[in-house]
């Protein structure tokens, strides 16, 4: 049996011998073409006879060849690329993206497969739970600046870089990832682009299967910004993302799909604070006629716009219910916290109500009309700015 190995590794060596004296000759002769033929031939012949190792040595050899072709390593990183998947386990998958991702390091030529070679490792990082390797890997890629690369493939890609960032709570960086990505591109017509292949001086690689359309790119990135957000309770831009979703044609076609989008922009508008934007989109909302699908919600956005106290408890009394569904469907974003802060937004509103009525007013007065405690009053900053206490 190890003679039979033994010998089969000897012819290996000396097929392998042969194609690199061809590959010599051709790499010489500066013939593409040809040499192009021989690297792939070396990288297939391992493949067959189940040689990994040797595959990984040949192709570090080959790559650091004299005047090697750049259409030669490209041809090379691209076909044992395709052995990816077929690796026989783990380690030598891993040690064959890890080999493929060292040759093309610092190759602008092969940068797109380096990309996606880093991405394939991260994907493995990330299932064996090395969250924290994983986002390191892909921060490594500047995709921004690939001028070959797919606008969608870039996006993809930089949401991944996002992902991983909020999965390891890094939220610093994922904000700065984030503002890579302009939200006017999720806006582009993807036909006009079409006719313009050349970016620069290079051709525009087409995006693989796998790549999401812009459309649902876009959802994920809003998707992901609606974490980011929720982290620092940032209502409003919450809000602002769930109704980019809402915007989205295929989410707007589908009642199943719109509706609890549409419940969530009502919910975070109430839970935002006033200023000119919420007061805009509040409107906005308003006239939406979807909303006439949820009445409840319509009456709850109707009564903020309506210069008149509203009563806390009756209005609590009345929505508890459609809250705590709400905090069940959202999985706990809507907690103790979001319920302390609706009140405080009603409170918010009474006060500018009742400041369109008095210019002077009691403190005694203002508790009762808000339903509140003269000691609760005294701390409410909001009630100071107003009425200049």
């Amino acid at each position: 049996m190890n003679t039979h190995q033994e010998g089969g590794s000897t012819n290996l060596d000396a097929a392998i011998e042969s194609l690199l004296n061809v590959e010599k000759q051709m790499r010489l002769a500066n013939d593409v073409a040809g040499t192009r033929k021989a690297v792939i031939d070396i990288v297939e012949l391992c493949y067959k006879a189940g040689a990994w190792k040797t595959l990984n040595d040949q192709i570090v050899l080959l790559s650091k060849r004299r005047g090697q072709l750049k259409q030669a390593i490209t041809a090379m990183v691209q076909k044992a690329m395709d052995y990816i998947d077929l690796t026989p386990d783990m380690d030598t998958r891993i040690e064959l993206i890890k080999t493929l991702s060292s040759v093309s390091a610092g190759k602008i030529y092969v940068e797109i497969e380096r990309a996606r070679l880093i991405k394939r490792l991260a994907k493995i990082k990330e299932e064996l739970g090395q969250i924290d390797e994983a986002a390191d890997l892909m921060q490594e890629v500047a995709v921004e600046t690939f001028g070959s690369m797919a606008k969608t493939e870039k996006i993809a890609f930089i949401l991944e870089q996002v992902r991983l960032c909020l999965d390891r709570q890094d939220y610093v960086r994922a904000q700065i990832l984030s503002r890579k990505i302009s939200t006017r591109v999720f806006d582009a017509d993807p036909s006009k682009e079409k006719k313009k292949p050349k970016e620069g001086d290079n051709i525009v690689q087409d995006a693989p299967a796998d790549i999401p359309s812009l459309l649902e790119l876009k959802r994920i990135y809003y998707e992901l910004m609606i974490r980011y957000y929720t982290h620092n309770n940032d209502y409003l831009e919450i809000c602002r993302c769930y109704k980019a979703i809402y915007d989205i044609p295929s989410i707007k076609e589908d009642p199943a799909k719109w509706i609890p989008i549409l419940r969530k922009i009502c919910w975070y508008l109430v839970l935002a604070p006033h200023d000119p934007m919420q007061s805009s989109l509040l409107n906005a909302t308003l006239e939406d006629k979807n909303l006439s699908e949820i009445p409840n919600f319509r009456l709850l956005l109707k009564q903020l716009v309506t210069m008149e106290v509203i009563q806390w408890t009756s209005l609590w009394e009345f929505f508890k219910d459609e809250y705590e569904n709400e905090k069940n469907l959202l999985g706990g974003a809507l907690g103790d916290k979001a319920a302390e802060d609706l009140k405080l937004r009603i409170i918010e509103h009474n006060i500018l109500v009742v400041s369109k009525y008095y210019s002077r007013i009691t403190l005694k007065r203002l508790a009762d009309l808000l339903c509140l405690s003269f000691q609760v009053c005294i701390y409410l900053p909001f009630c100071a700015t107003v009425f200049s206490l």
